[in-house]
């Protein structure tokens, strides 16, 4: 009897152990084993191995997991061109607004505490964003000259509007309007201001729309950076390592890269069409909006967490209704998207930090209706699927707009015609 009952327990032992295995997420696998094609996966190969030798970019890191494996995971070209330093897999990247989607986790694992409602006025929580301004233009159609005013907004920004760009804020570095030269006049965004300074500053300034009104691309992270550190009681960057980064394993993960680390930060080469931030010291400005580094991996684990419904290998950040609620379309058919920065397209609304597709059709790449997807200015993307249970990540420093669509293009194509099961 005895016998029976330790051979029983290590039966129980050896089940849990294989059992825990199964459940790991983002080991390597061959394409085939979740459905891809090897050889369809090599057209990845191709068209950067040309592209790099054409010294289009200077190279890139690729990645495709789906069912929770990797099934592709390539590096390519330079990774410091000056430096004569290969592209490695662990290559740290300025990923740039793909800091936007971790700070709306931020927000909503705070949300998920009941700390606040996505309908609170975000002057409950600062103040002086209350009762702002919004900036008029008028132009005479017989003169040609235009004026400019400023009136009363109808109502405050609610903390809803920043999460998915309705607030009236704006970025000054794309377009032309008064609002946006304010902007830049007030030097809004500098490197050396804190977050609090930088709210402070946009207090003061005109909002380019009624609050709920147009989507518009802007500086509304910002504003949930600062109202993370007031309701958390935690600076951003400590929030991020304590709540999103630690629990993910997401270990080259911040807001700068560490000394030891420097030699793997991927550079953008000579023919950058604009200079990259300095990221070798902890800066004053903890950016919610543009101002991680991170490597493939690290973005892969947070991708996974989403596609598994807020959890990756038994660590929970959010519940599964509130990541289905935050990739949902929040703009619906009423509010007009603002060009020319209009990065979801044909075919796309937005959610909380994601372009959301909502039709099959319509939109110029192939996907299913709940793709969700985001891009960073210096030369990264990723876009999940959940139909597919597949997700792909482009990483790479090309600091040229014109490269960043092509390959956001690119990868979605190359991955999404991968697919043979």
């Amino acid at each position: 009897m005895k016998n029976r009952f330790a051979l029983f327990n290590i039966v129980t032992l050896l089940c849990l152990v294989l059992a825990s295995t199964t459940r790991a997420d983002l080991s390597i696998v061959k394409p085939e084993d979740v459905g891809l094609s090897s050889e369809r996966l090599a057209r990845i190969d191709n068209v950067l191995t040309a592209d790099i030798e054409k010294g289009m970019i200077p190279g890139a890191v690729v990645l495709v997991a789906r069912h929770g494996k990797i099934a592709y995971f390539e590096s390519f070209g330079m990774g410091d061109q000056e430096a004569a330093a290969p592209m490695k897999k662990d290559s740290i990247f300025r990923i740039t607004s793909m800091t936007k989607p971790i700070t709306k986790v931020g927000i909503m694992i705070l949300h998920e505490q009941g700390r606040f409602f996505l309908s609170d006025p975000i002057s409950k929580y600062i103040p002086e964003l209350g009762k702002l301004k919004v900036g008029v233009e008028t132009t005479d159609s017989a003169t040609g000259q235009t004026t400019f005013t400023t009136v009363p907004s109808k109502r405050d920004i609610r903390i809803e509007d920043l999460l998915c760009h309705t607030s009236g804020l704006t970025y000054a570095f794309f377009g032309k309007s008064k609002v946006k030269t304010i902007y830049k006049e007030a030097g809004v965004g500098r490197l050396d201001e804190t977050l609090k300074q930088l709210v402070a500053k946009l207090s003061k300034l005109p909002l380019a729309y009624q609050p709920g009104t147009t989507w518009h691309y802007s500086r509304s992270p910002d504003v949930l950076g600062y109202l993370i550190e007031i309701i958390s009681g935690s600076s951003l960057d400590r929030f991020f390592e304590e709540n999103i980064f630690r629990p993910l394993q997401m270990n080259d993960t911040g807001f700068y890269v560490k000394e030891e680390k420097l030699d793997r930060l991927a550079t953008s080469g000579p023919n950058a069409k604009w200079p990259s931030r300095d990221v070798s010291a902890l800066p004053n400005l903890l950016d919610p909006g543009r101002g991680l580094v991170s490597t493939t991996r690290d973005y892969a684990r947070f991708l996974q967490m989403l596609l598994n419904g807020g959890e990756l290998d038994g660590v929970r950040l959010l519940g599964r209704n509130t990541v289905e609620y935050m990739t949902a379309d929040h703009l619906g058919p009423t509010i007009p998207k603002t060009g020319p920065y209009y990065f979801p397209g044909p075919g796309h609304g937005f959610g909380f930090g994601f372009a959301v597709r909502e039709y099959p059709g319509i939109s110029h790449l192939p996907g299913a209706i709940g793709d969700y997807w985001w891009q960073g200015s210096q030369g990264t993307y990723f876009f999940v699927s959940p139909r597919e249970d597949l997700f792909a990540i482009f990483m790479s420093q090309a600091n040229d707009f014109a490269k960043l669509w092509r390959y956001h293009k690119l990868t979605k194509i190359l991955v999404m015609q991968a697919i043979v099961d």
